[in-house]
């Protein structure tokens, strides 16, 4: 089992950062692919960004690349999002999400297998 705790959600206006962290317990973290997708009420769990277990590749959803970056440190099992140039439209709850079958990030939601609780972004304009 993993256990996947996100933090680092509030709120912000248009324009500003924030930084998403994922810890991670239980198993291997550095074996896994990690992810981020988020969600809005009555809609599906989008993809953001994903990223291998090493680190050195990453996958981005249109809507975000450029502005939001995704990285890992499995020394402290944690995964990150830094996201930049926040516009309203990035409103929802951001997921943290584990992959213990792949190496390589996927966009796919059905490819991962451990979710955290999820953390809440707002983004005023």
């Amino acid at each position: 089992q993993v256990q996947l705790v996100e933090s680092g959600g509030g709120l912000v206006q248009a324009g500003g950062s924030l930084r998403l962290s994922c810890a991670a317990s239980g198993r291997t973290f550095s074996n896994y692919a990690m992810g981020w997708f988020r969600q809005t009420p009555g809609k599906e769990r989008e993809f953001v960004a994903a990223i291998s277990w090493r680190g050195t590749s990453t996958v981005y959803a249109d809507s975000v690349k450029g502005r939001f970056t995704i990285s890992r440190d499995n020394a402290k099992s944690t995964v990150y999002l830094q996201m930049n140039s926040l516009k309203p439209e990035d409103t929802a709850v951001y997921y943290c999400a584990a992959d213990s079958n792949h190496v390589y990030g996927s966009s796919s939601y059905g490819q991962y297998d451990y979710w955290g609780q999820g953390t809440q972004v707002t983004v005023s304009s």
